[in-house]
């Protein structure tokens, strides 16, 4: 969440920024300032309360030594009125911080200067785009249609153990989603992130650390007997590693990876562009995490942007990055990338990595914090991406790389695989 210093350094930037992401914060930012003022006054109130509470309990062990017992008798009811007005006090501080961050857990980030202005997809920048040209037959088969002739993924066994949006992975097809699993795994090793294997369910305080709560609550699979919620990404338990933590600076940079299963519940979504493999409930993913000095973050963000343009070059997929405007990205992110891959068969892009920079907006909800030359404590800043997010992945491969003999599994895929087509 932003900190009450970011908001009164400049409230009406914060407010100009947060209308970049349509978000009216004009009224919020005043109750909130407004709110600081009451608390400040009654904080006052009470440090003032607290002194005189001292000078008085002072002052009945003195007249009890002088034999002033009347005198003593009224300091004890002075002390008395004194620790309920100080009780009282202290509810109120108690209620209006409450308030005070009921609020700014319903702010989001601002977003930084180099997002694009904007309100939906269409108002998102093509960045730049790599790999090579497609060149299919006009009767080339879209993923779901390969799945079924190959007989490597399953929809409809999905529905009838679980439902849709859960496929059911066999033979080849399984191999391969393993082997996608393994090279993006293989390759985050070989870029410094070290691998973590995360619990699939967290409780609620780690779903507000990293601000899914309470914006996609909706979203999230709840188990409602134990207060816990099925992860969305990876992102969520390894970055809650650091929730409530003090890092020295030699610890900087953290560079983390882990993969997941992750659920969404995608509630709404219905049509053409969600059927295969497009939008799943269950899919697999890799994350790359860090954790970075506030001054180092948006080179981490390029270093980043690059490693998964690497992977996509690797698997020899059509790919652009896209920065996305305002309106466009999440309730937490200070800026967004979006890679999409292009779907030769379907003719249409996929998205299959979102990397962003939260800056401080996850490190204040999770007081995640390093120690600086100058002794104090600082918010550090976090960093994630998808690298990759499997679904969309292998459905470009299944489209891309079909030909009259079969699917043809990428070179860096075979040493995993075992085998170089699917057929």
């Amino acid at each position: 969440m932003l900190t009450l210093q970011q908001i009164k350094a400049d409230p009406a930037d914060i407010v100009r920024r947060l209308a970049k992401k349509g978000f009216d914060g004009k009224e919020e930012i005043d109750t909130l300032l407004e709110l600081d003022e009451q608390r400040r006054a009654n904080q006052l109130n009470n440090d003032n309360l607290a002194a005189e509470l001292n000078k008085a309990a002072a002052q009945i062990g003195a007249l009890m030594k002088q034999g002033k017992k009347e005198e003593a008798e009224a300091a004890k009811k002075t002390v008395a009125s004194l620790k309920e007005q100080q009780k009282e006090i202290a509810d109120k501080l108690s209620e209006i911080e409450g308030e005070m961050r009921r609020r700014l857990l319903n702010i989001p980030n601002v977003p930084c200067d180099m997002v694009p202005e904007g309100r939906t997809a269409e108002d998102n920048v093509v960045e730049k785009t790599g790999g090579p040209e497609p060149h299919l037959p006009e009767d080339a088969l879209p993923h779901w249609e390969l799945a079924k002739k190959y007989n490597i993924i399953d929809f409809d066994l999905g529905v009838k153990i679980t439902g849709a949006g859960f496929p059911v992975y066999i033979g080849k097809g399984a191999r391969l989603q393993r082997a996608l699993i393994q090279f993006f795994l293989d390759r985050a090793n070989e870029a410094g992130y070290t691998e973590i294997q995360p619990p699939y369910v967290v409780n609620e305080a780690s779903g507000y650390g990293t601000g899914q709560l309470p914006d996609k609550e909706g979203q999230m699979y709840y188990v409602n007997e134990d207060n816990l919620y099925l992860i969305p990404t990876a992102e969520v338990p390894v970055t809650n590693i650091y929730r409530d933590v003090i890092l020295t600076q030699d610890q900087l940079p953290v560079k983390n990876c882990a993969y997941s299963a992750c659920w969404r519940r995608e509630a709404g979504s219905y049509g053409k562009d969600v059927r295969g493999l497009n939008r799943l409930h269950q899919f697999d993913k890799v994350e790359i995490v860090r954790i970075e000095k506030p001054e180092n973050s948006y080179a981490a963000l390029e270093e980043m942007k690059n490693h998964v343009q690497g992977l996509l070059e690797s698997l020899g997929l059509p790919w652009h990055i896209l920065r996305l405007c305002g309106g466009d990205m999440s309730f937490t992110s200070a800026i967004t990338f979006d890679f999409e891959v292009f779907s030769a068969a379907q003719k249409r892009w996929l998205e299959v990595s979102s990397v962003s920079n939260f800056e401080t907006y996850q490190a204040n909800r999770l007081k995640c914090r390093f120690r600086g030359d100058d002794k104090k404590t600082h918010l550090c800043h976090t960093l994630n991406g998808s690298a990759l997010a499997l679904p969309r992945i292998m459905a470009a491969l299944l489209e891309n790389n079909q030909t009259p003999e079969g699917i043809v599994v990428p070179e860096c895929l075979r040493k995993y695989t075992g085998f170089d087509i699917i057929n």
